[in-house]
């Protein structure tokens, strides 16, 4: 699962608490992997609120990044299944606006690992998402496995395969927001797909699963739009919320899934990412050949 709980469940401003609401929500689904954005709040009192939640689903392992005082105050958060992975690692990449959480771990019995990551891409920069999703790029480093999620406050890059065309900017009434994601190209203002373009464009480093699952495995519901789920003046909902995974993992990919229920919308702005693995190809891909 891949999944912007806004604010954690706690509202934007404060007044709400659909915490309980969303922990259901995910158990419902069983997920062995969890890469979860805006953790708002689950720092405090020992990171009470991420320990509630990882143990509402079966007692999954949690990870997360450290708030840093005047940065961002949503912080990224990883849950693995123990029944399932050995952890062999956990890293946390130190970018300018909020940090990558970043735990390595190895499916039981297989000898090589998966890095897994969960980012927030800066939501006021567009150079600095670019230089985010290079970060990312460094997990794929050496031929290793990787799978990422994010809110990638940006579109993808292949708008000709999509089933929901990139904003029209001149209806755009929030014009702060033009600014954040938009970006300079041929002398005029266009939609911010340089994220995407370095994750997945060209000799592509990642395969976008949601691209993947429509295009290979003829589920077109993949590319439905996930963000924002509330909002009117920002122009039409997108495919901002995103999952990569190297090449080697692709084919063990079974289905992917937007989930924007009643629930999902009480709850957040974002919709939910499910992205489904054939077990036994996954360890065929992470067993060496002697």
């Amino acid at each position: 699962m891949c999944w912007n709980v806004e604010h954690n469940g706690r509202g934007r401003h404060g007044g709400e608490d659909h915490r309980d609401l969303a922990r259901d929500i995910l158990a419902s689904i069983k997920p062995h992997v969890v890469l979860r954005q805006e953790l708002t709040g689950a720092w405090d009192r020992g990171k009470a609120d991420l320990y509630a939640e990882a143990n509402r689903l079966g007692g999954l392992t949690p990870f997360m990044t450290a708030p840093r005082e005047g940065r961002s105050r949503n912080p990224v958060g990883v849950m693995v299944d123990p029944n399932l992975f050995f952890i062999d690692g956990e890293f946390e990449h130190d970018m300018p606006w909020k940090p990558i959480c970043n735990p390595r771990v190895r499916l039981r019995g297989c000898a090589r690992s998966i890095d897994l990551a969960s980012a927030h891409l800066c939501h006021f920069d567009p150079d600095m998402r670019a230089t985010e999703a290079r970060r990312l790029t460094t997990l794929a480093d050496n031929s290793r496995s990787a799978l990422v999620g994010m809110d990638a406050n940006s579109y993808p890059h292949q708008a000709e395969l999509e089933s929901v065309a990139l904003p029209d900017w001149g209806k755009v009434e929030d014009r702060v927001h033009y600014q954040h994601r938009t970006i300079e190209r041929a002398g005029r203002r266009v939609s911010d797909t340089r994220p995407d373009e370095i994750l997945s464009g060209g000799d592509p480093v990642f395969i976008d699963l949601g691209l993947h699952a429509a295009t290979a495995l003829g589920q077109p519901g993949a590319l439905a739009a996930t963000a924002s789920l509330k909002r009117t003046d920002q122009g039409p909902a997108q495919r901002i919320d995103r999952m990569y995974c190297t090449p080697d993992l692709a084919p063990a990919l079974t289905a992917f899934e937007v989930l924007a229920t009643d629930d999902v919308r009480t709850v957040s702005d974002h919709a939910m990412l499910l992205a489904r693995f054939d077990l036994d190809v996954l360890r065929r891909v992470l067993t060496p050949t002697r």
